[in-house]
């Protein structure tokens, strides 16, 4: 081999190693996108990419029924007393001790399921507050000693049968707890109209109005 021929044949191998190391050694070009800005070669473009529905269950699921507006309590027709049956009457229970209370009222009305005794509804009443005032000693000015609360709670029955009753009050008796007052009547439109607060500002203005 010729001596130029080996200069040329090295100088074209360096010439072609220093392309590649060119090529390695060269920034690359960044890509410019147009809501992120500029990205280096190296970012994870995946963190702010869309999900794509990824984790989404709610169209999978059926479609709920809109909400039924509450309707205002109306109150039903009173049933009548007959020979052989009473009609609506309202069992009332009430006392000091709200455990008392409320256990006795279940057990009335689990009694009267027992016994085929239909029971329209079982409701509370609002609790009502009693204040005990004494007298002082030296003056005649009273003072509250202490305030007493009553809780109510009333079942109404209707249907009730004429030779059932005696036995019925009886056994309600026998097991009524210490504390615990029971009182039966019919039912009345007084009854209805007092499970509910009275707002005499609103019943005055409505008097205006009409």
């Amino acid at each position: 081999m010729n001596l130029p021929t080996k200069f040329q044949f090295s100088f074209a191998q360096r010439a072609l190693v220093l392309d590649l190391a060119a090529s390695i050694f060269r920034p690359s070009v960044l890509k410019q996108d147009p809501l992120l800005g500029t990205l280096s070669p190296n970012a994870r473009q995946y963190r702010s990419m869309p999900t794509h529905g990824i984790g989404r269950y709610k169209y999978l699921l059926p479609k709920e029924a809109p909400r039924k507006k509450k309707e205002k309590l109306q109150m039903k027709a009173i049933k009548f007393a007959t020979e052989a049956e009473y009609g609506d009457l309202n069992m009332a229970v009430y006392g000091h001790d709200i455990t008392l209370v409320e256990h006795y009222s279940q057990y009335v009305h689990n009694l009267c399921n027992r016994l085929k005794i239909k029971v329209v509804e079982s409701y509370g009443l609002p609790t009502t507050n009693t204040e005990i005032l004494t007298l002082q000693e030296k003056g005649g000015k009273m003072s509250v000693d202490a305030v007493l609360k009553t809780h109510h709670r009333v079942i109404q029955l209707t249907g009730l049968n004429a030779t059932v009753c005696p036995v019925f009050i009886e056994v309600l008796l026998q097991n009524q707890p210490e504390g615990v007052d029971l009182s039966i009547k019919e039912h009345t439109e007084a009854d209805f109209t007092s499970r509910f607060k009275t707002r005499p500002e609103l019943e005055g203005l409505m008097a205006k109005l009409n």
